[in-house]
């Protein structure tokens, strides 16, 4: 199949390319590099399948294509914080440029939702029928409710044009290829541990999360997307193995075989007090199954983080 990834020079983007080209699939990465990077595309671009168009899809762009995995968009707080028109325009009239490429080809459409669509829920674990508790205008909001406005148009072409869409609620994910300054807590908390500095931790360390090792994520894209009967589906996918944010900080101190301690900053604004998704459905439709428990995943990810350290410090 000819398959469009944007997004695809992100974290998550760069690894779903992979997977797709190991499937025997044509990929074309579309990607702006506004928080992508080309290192963790650049072992792709010897192979004949796969090709790079640097672009911003809020803007038109022409290509053959079967298929569309939409993850273009910043992702962390950092990122969406730093350029919050820029995800508004991505998540809603880059999702329409995409869905009306889809349309006019026909092609498979999936669009990589956010577990932020819940903003701080008062359902735990969060399933899929749940509509969310998100402030609409504040500091998150860029990122969250332009998420919410993307899955709106295209559950609309679904209805209006029986455009072959589905929809992916990504919960907390991790592994190599992070961005080591994104400010997410997997990624803090390494950059930290193996620096022997504090853990930063906002609040009282008391929140918890979920977090799924980024292969498993990209598994349960792909089968969203190619399992039989799921369009006009959404989907949960994630980790439902729930720790407290001290907990997570607790374990990678001691993987990393680091001198840090914790440090405890102010609680950041409408940050969610507990994260977990239900995947009931996920593994009901889809057969998905997590496979990398959380010990091996955050060794793979600090490995990688420590290699990545080791390749700037020779560099310098």
């Amino acid at each position: 199949m000819k398959i469009v990834v944007t997004g695809g020079a992100g974290f998550i983007g760069s690894h779903l390319c992979s997977c797709l080209l190991e499937a025997g699939h044509s990929v074309l990465c579309v990607d702006n590099i506004v928080t992508g990077s080309t290192q963790n595309i650049a072992h792709l671009l010897n192979n004949p399948r796969f090709s790079f168009l640097k672009h911003d899809v809020t803007q038109p762009f022409s290509c053959e294509t079967d298929a569309i995995f939409h993850l273009a968009s910043p992702a962390s707080p950092v990122g969406y914080m730093e350029h919050p028109i820029e995800t508004i325009l991505v998540n809603s009239l880059g999702t329409y440029q995409m869905l009306e490429m889809a349309r006019r080809q026909n092609a498979m459409f999936l669009i990589s939702s956010t577990s932020e669509i819940y903003g701080d829920p008062l359902v735990h674990p969060q399933v899929e029928s749940y509509w969310g508790n998100v402030n609409p205008i504040g500091p998150r909001a860029c990122y969250d409710e332009s998420k919410r406005l993307g899955e709106t148009l295209t559950m609309e072409y679904y209805r209006q044009y029986g455009t072959n869409v589905r929809i992916v609620r990504i919960f907390n994910t991790y592994g190599p290829n992070s961005q080591v300054d994104d400010g997410r807590m997997i990624p803090n908390f390494i950059t930290q541990a193996l620096k022997n500095e504090p853990l930063t931790i906002y609040g009282d360390g008391s929140k918890t999360r979920s977090i799924c090792y980024v292969s498993d994520l990209v598994e349960g894209l792909a089968l969203a997307m190619f399992h039989p009967g799921t369009a006009g589906e959404v989907f949960n996918l994630g980790n439902p193995e729930e720790h407290t944010v001290l907990e997570f900080a607790r374990t990678i101190i001691q993987l990393c075989n680091s001198t840090s301690n914790v440090q405890f900053e102010p609680h950041r604004v409408d940050d969610p007090e507990r994260r977990r998704p239900d995947i009931t459905k996920a593994q009901r439709m889809l057969g998905w199954q997590l496979r990398v428990g959380l010990e091996e995943g955050l060794q793979r990810t600090i490995e990688w983080f420590r290699s990545r350290s080791n390749r700037l410090s020779t560099v310098v």
